[in-house]
């Protein structure tokens, strides 16, 4: 607690914390780390796909409202803009050389765009129909430019002939709406779907039976499904959980992987390390209705780094050369990812490479007392590993609150604590007021919209065991003293509501774990005897 002297004020001083686990320092933890976040907000609706072009410089689709939207990976500003679509717009899908782009939507409507950005072609060069529903998964295989799959809430998966604009094939199998899909990296005539039937099936273009090869049950409504870059494998999402099979081995579950705490919407694979070194290793990234981005090691079986968004996640993707990492929200937001890229530097003989010749250091001017920069050598030197090194303190900025009780002006202070986020502090001062006896005083001369803070706080923190013991006898003086204002204010009564709903589910809590301990300790005393 502070402590005030005649002519000297001691600022607050928050108390010690329970120490916590430290973050994560591994190599990986600081790869994923080092990608410089820039948000793209103000869009409005969900981001509900979003696709790298597979040419540098790997222009990021996204689609959402009724428009598919291309920007420029070095600045994040759109380059393109088509709004070719009555309404929303589903699963952008580059062509294997990034030259056009297909995109599904809620009118059932298959369309492919030229992607030109100096032409800006907005009009679709085709328009395949046939979908009697949202077709919400258009893919290109990955070596064929003349065909592509779709699927959709018509729980239809047809491919198309691009050149003539007509279908090939159409596959019944699904029974529900059908949401995902990928094509295999190891055949272009290979593909999987995914449905909220619960399953995951293998299609073959060539079969003309419009039978599946090979179905698997995820357990969940499915809400992606991609390839693993060998082909062998394949990764589904549903529910809170991914789970990776062996097509090979006939659609045998090899691992499921549980971590989210909520559906998880989108996954795809990037790349661990710099491009092009032999440590290269590929990673699973998955996000989730909860906000995280997980990344999972599928060869080690373990997370290895974990991301937290302040909203929930709809949509991931990660350019080839894994420079640039993009994730869409369900609140219209983008959040774009870049690696920062050590800048190359010359060689000391780089001159006489690019045919100049090599160029003489001057000789350096010995600084002798009568110059003032004698004075001031050393300053910007680097301490070596034997060098003692004794640093300036620190000059620490004083809070607002305690510039407010230097000047005695308690109301002030405790809102300007209010104000923070930090709970510690706010129960530090309201210790503080306490020794000066001006607690209540200021909680009696505190607004309405003051009084809303001070509740909210209460309402938030009161049940916490570190701070349960003060707020809650806070709690009920605050009560007494402005209960003709709680009573005439619709938001005060509310926040009370809130607060009382708070305690009391604490109180069951506690009333359970005193049951459970009732029960639990004979048995221990039995145990203990023996």
């Amino acid at each position: 607690m502070a402590e005030t002297q005649i002519g000297k004020f001691y600022p607050v001083k928050p108390r010690p914390k329970i120490p916590s686990k430290k973050a994560s320092s591994t190599p990986e933890s600081k790869f994923w780390r080092s990608f410089t976040t820039h948000q793209l907000s103000n869009l409005i609706f969900p981001i509900t796909s979003i696709e790298f072009s597979p040419n540098p410089p790997h222009h990021i689709a996204a689609t959402f409202s009724a428009s598919l939207t291309l920007y420029n990976p070095q600045s994040f500003v759109p380059a393109l803009r088509i709004a070719k679509f009555p309404d929303l717009a589903y699963s952008a899908s580059f062509r294997p050389d990034g030259k056009l782009i297909a995109a599904g939507g809620e009118s059932g409507v298959v369309q492919i765009f030229d992607v030109n950005l100096e032409k800006k072609m907005e009009n679709p060069l085709r328009q395949l129909r046939g979908h009697r529903g949202a077709v919400h998964i258009v893919r290109y295989s990955k070596f064929d430019k003349l065909h592509l799959f779709s699927g959709g809430d018509d729980c239809v998966v047809r491919y198309w002939d691009v050149v003539s604009g007509s279908q090939v094939v159409s596959f019944d199998g699904h029974k529900d709406y059908v949401r995902c899909g990928a094509a295999s990296p190891a055949n272009s005539d290979f593909f999987a779907t995914g449905s909220y039937d619960h399953t995951v099936k293998l299609w073959d273009s060539r079969v003309s039976t419009g039978r599946s090869v090979l179905e698997i049950v995820h357990g969940n409504p499915v809400e992606d499904v991609i390839f693993l870059p060998s082909g062998g494998l394949v990764a589904t999402a549903g529910g809170n959980s991914v789970k990776i099979w062996d097509v090979i081995g006939g659609g045998r579950l090899v691992y499921a992987l549980e971590s989210h705490n909520k559906t998880v919407t989108s996954i795809c694979v990037g790349k661990f390390g710099n491009e092009g070194v032999e440590d290269e290793q590929n990673r699973l990234l998955s996000v989730s209705l909860d906000g995280y981005m997980k990344a999972f090691d599928y060869s080690a079986l373990k997370v290895t780094h974990t991301m937290r968004y302040p909203m929930p996640l709809l949509s991931i993707a990660v350019s080839p050369d894994c420079s640039t990492r993009a994730i869409g929200t369900s609140n219209g937001v983008i959040y774009f990812g870049k690696r920062k890229k050590k800048e190359e530097t010359l060689d000391s003989d780089a001159g006489g490479l690019m045919g100049f010749g090599s160029i003489e250091e001057p000789e350096k001017r010995v600084l002798r007392p009568t110059n003032y920069r004698y004075f001031q050598r050393g300053q910007n030197e680097k301490a070596s590993k034997g060098d003692y090194v004794i640093k300036k303190a620190k000059k620490l900025k004083g809070a607002k609150h305690n510039k407010l009780l230097k000047k005695f002006r308690h109301r002030e202070a405790l809102v300007a604590a209010l104000n923070t986020s930090d709970p510690q502090e706010i129960v530090e001062v309201m210790y503080e007021l306490v020794a000066r006896r001006k607690l209540l005083k200021c909680v009696s001369n505190l607004d309405k919209d003051e009084l809303g803070l001070l509740l909210r706080f209460l309402e938030k923190y009161s049940t916490m065991p570190t701070y349960s013991g003060f707020l809650l006898q806070l709690t009920i003086k605050v009560l007494q003293l402005r209960a003709g204002d709680v009573t005439d204010s619709d938001v005060l009564k509310k926040h009370v509501q809130n607060l009382k709903r708070s305690i009391l589910e604490e109180i069951h809590i506690q009333q359970s774990l005193q049951e459970i301990q009732g029960i639990i300790s004979p048995l221990l005393r039995i145990v203990a005897k023996r």
